[in-house]
């Protein structure tokens, strides 16, 4: 038998069926669905189907040394244990095993993961791999018709990265967490790449911050014919020589000179995954929708691979009868004008070898796709329009008048030719006409304007303007930048986009670049990358790669080491501003974010006990307070990040809190669905909530309305966790 690895599910079902002709027969193996086609079996696997990660012992952050960590034994631990033991199943009855993963170092790791479980079950089972960078008929086919050898060096550097990121990411995130106090669920994250991407974000909010503006002047003056003109100096940056310039104005303009020439734009480079990134956040995506979105599409032959370097079209693309593919349905109409033209493609700066610039490999109509999906398909094939076609060109002209002494100019654009802007709207020009004049002519000054303006801070980043600097700095890889991002708005680092750090990212930014600035460095990262690609060029061995970047964390510690106080009492310094929602209305004392003694979070006044003023959180989601005041209340407006949901905007927790007791008392909160319903409390599960309605326990109240011991006689449940369950309805009561 034939076995064939896929890194997904639905890429194992579309290489069956190109493979097969047909619809393969399905079949289940240990409950995992499985492809038959013959004698061959193709199996999708979920990702990594095995991780890395220290053994038991070394779970207790509280009883082993954060230094420990970097030399602690790594051990491989099972994450999908259906599909291991399929893969032993089929494995076992295999005499030949294709690798069919993505082909990039992630999908060579996952595909010898796989490889090495099915060898452990038949020693003897021959393997081969096959690459190919769209999944549609004639590269699957081509494909396996020129099978190679596994990589096993790019899978040794995709190793070295996963073990390198788990020892550096949770030796630091525990002591950093722990220094901090900062410990459950709401421990500080601090990565190998993760910390310098966070300084750049940290970094850019502190040149806003300390950005002085200066003020400077424009002067305009409209004339006949619809003509305004600006003074030829721009920036005027003295007062004085504005009132100079407007008290030599006279009350006509005569024309020096018109200048017209052309002007072309040339066409965009194909894409490669940062461009891909950058265009999508144009168009409202987050990078990691965007790749989710753009994943699929892979997966499912629309596009292909968009895990990639590449700007520079291959030969072996015949991109004339790509296009020809389009001339019928929803882009006939510009597919047809396409193939009229030369059809030069354009060059990027980078060109790899792995695979091509992402392009679309499949006509699709828009009632086959999601509404996103549609999006991010349209985006890629117009792209990929817009590199095949003809410069734009324009009519530019300029023009210079003078107002008495004092020399003005204005500037227009006439379009001549679309070209590669007429497939791509995405990127826009506006024509500006001007009227038609002549040299010599006098036009009559209808009014003049002086605008008042200052100088502008830099912006802040977007995610794509992020990515595309990390890609710069060689931080991360184009797989894993997009994650990178995410997780920090999970762990309530950054807010919005443009991205804003949070008060948390400037105490851990703060702290790390005053007593250990290596790790917020980006060169720290670049020169690990660098050794990881040797890995799989074969000029380093994995283990030295590994050995190294201990070294670096351990010299890292020693700067943590002595300075452990200071960090400590500067990260809680920092963190507790993160805390502060506003002002008590009853004593005038600050409202902090507060926890109570069983886990539960809260809204308290800082002048506890004297004041016992307390508004309810929810018991889930990273708390973000964000910048927007509450007018009523003067409350700071909070936003609950929950992984992979979308935020919620809680906004003021008083008048949140109000809103809901009003619904409550007209009757519109259903029991099950109150805030303090008792099946949001921590170790409630269906089974409990079960036994305690059966005991007239239905609400937060009805629990505090009874006695702890009385109750755990009556459903069997620990004393010890009704009394936690009662101290938590207390604080939301």
């Amino acid at each position: 038998m034939h076995l064939i690895i896929a890194e997904k599910h639905d890429a194992a079902k579309r290489i069956a069926q190109i493979l097969a002709g047909k619809k393969p027969r399905s079949q289940r193996v240990a409950g995992v669905e499985a492809f038959r086609l013959d004698d061959k079996v193709v199996l999708g696997l979920s990702g990594h189907i095995v991780g890395v990660d220290y053994p038991p012992g070394y779970n207790n952050w509280q009883k082993v040394d954060c230094k420990d960590l970097i030399r602690a034994e790594i051990v491989v631990r099972p994450l999908q244990e259906k599909i291991i033991s399929a893969l032993r199943t089929l494995g076992a009855q295999a005499s030949r095993i294709t690798i069919a993963t993505d082909y990039d170092r992630e999908g060579e790791l996952i595909g010898v993961e796989a490889l090495k479980i099915a060898r452990e079950a038949n020693p003897k089972l021959k393997a081969d791999r096959v690459r190919y960078s769209a999944i549609v008929k004639d590269e699957i086919l081509k494909a396996f018709q020129n099978s190679g050898s596994v990589d096993f060096d790019l899978a040794a550097s995709g190793e070295a990265r996963q073990i390198i990121d788990l020892v550096w990411g949770a030796a630091l995130t525990r002591y950093i967490s722990l220094t901090s106090g900062k410990l459950g669920k709401e421990f500080l994250s601090v990565g190998r790449v993760q910390s310098p991407t966070l300084a750049l974000i940290v970094d850019r909010e502190r040149e806003i911050q300390a950005f002085q503006p200066q003020p400077y002047w424009e002067i305009y003056a409209d004339l006949e014919k619809e003509l305004r003109v600006q003074h030829a100096k721009g920036r005027i940056w003295e007062k004085a020589e504005v009132d100079r310039i407007v008290a030599n104005l006279g009350p006509e303009g005569t024309v020096l000179s018109i200048e017209t020439k052309p002007r072309v734009d040339k066409p965009p480079a194909p894409f490669d995954t940062t461009s891909f990134i950058a265009a999508a956040g144009g168009i409202g995506f987050s990078a990691a929708n965007a790749m989710r979105i753009a994943e699929w599409l892979y997966t499912n032959g629309f596009i292909s691979y968009p895990r990639t370097d590449n700007t520079v079209y291959p030969p072996s693309i015949d991109l004339r009868a790509l296009t020809a593919l389009f001339a019928k349905g929803a882009f006939a109409q510009e597919a047809e004008r396409l193939l009229k033209g030369k059809m030069v493609p354009t060059r990027g700066k980078r060109s790899t070898t792995d695979h091509p610039p992402i392009y679309p490999t499949a006509p699709a109509e828009k009632g086959d796709l999601k509404e996103d999906q549609w999006r991010v398909y349209e985006l890629v094939v117009r792209r990929f329009f817009a590199t095949l076609a003809e410069q734009c060109v324009w009519d530019a002209t300029s023009i210079k008048v003078n107002i008495g002494p004092e020399p003005f100019r204005a500037s227009g654009a006439r379009l001549v030719d679309a070209g590669w802007r007429y497939y791509y709207p995405y990127s826009k020009a506006e024509e500006r006409i001007l009227p038609e004049l002549k040299e010599g002519e006098r036009l009559k000054v209808l009014g003049h304007a002086v605008e008042a303006k200052e100088t502008q801070p830099p912006a802040r980043y977007s995610q794509g303007k992020l990515i595309k600097l990390m890609d710069e700095l060689g931080l991360g890889t184009k797989s894993t930048r997009h994650d990178i991002i995410s997780k920090l708005y999970a762990r309530a680092y950054v807010q919005g986009n443009p991205m804003r750090p949070t008060n948390t990212a400037y105490a851990v930014v703060d702290t790390l670049q005053k007593y250990a600035p290596t790790i917020t460095k980006p060169e720290m990262t670049q020169t690990l990358e660098k050794d990881m690609t040797r890995i799989s060029e074969r000029k380093i061995k994995e283990e030295e790669v590994i050995e190294e970047s201990r070294v670096m964390l351990t010299s890292v510690f020693e700067e943590l080491t002595q300075n452990q106080e200071c960090i400590g009492q500067s990260l809680k310094d920092g963190l507790r501003t993160d805390k502060i929602v506003g002002t008590c209305e009853r004593c005038g004392s600050e409202l902090i974010i507060r926890r109570g003694h069983r886990g539960s979070r809260f809204i308290g006044c800082s002048g506890y006990p004297n004041c016992r003023f307390t508004l309810p959180l929810p018991r889930s989601g990273a708390v973000v307070v964000t910048e927007k005041i509450c007018e009523k209340h003067g409350m700071n407006h909070i936003r609950i990040i929950n992984k992979g949901k979308r935020p919620w905007e809680l906004g003021c927790p008083h008048c949140n809190f109000l809103d809901w007791q009003e619904k409550k008392a007209q009757g519109k909160v259903e029991p099950e669905k109150e805030r303090n319903d008792l099946g949001s409390f921590p170790g409630i599960g269906p089974k409990t909530l079960e036994k305690l309605t059966k005991a007239g326990v239905k609400t937060s109240q009805d629990l505090l309305n009874v006695k702890a011991n009385a109750l755990a006689e009556r459903t069997g449940l620990s004393e010890k966790k009704i009394q936690a369950w009662q101290s938590a309805a207390k604080a939301l009561s």
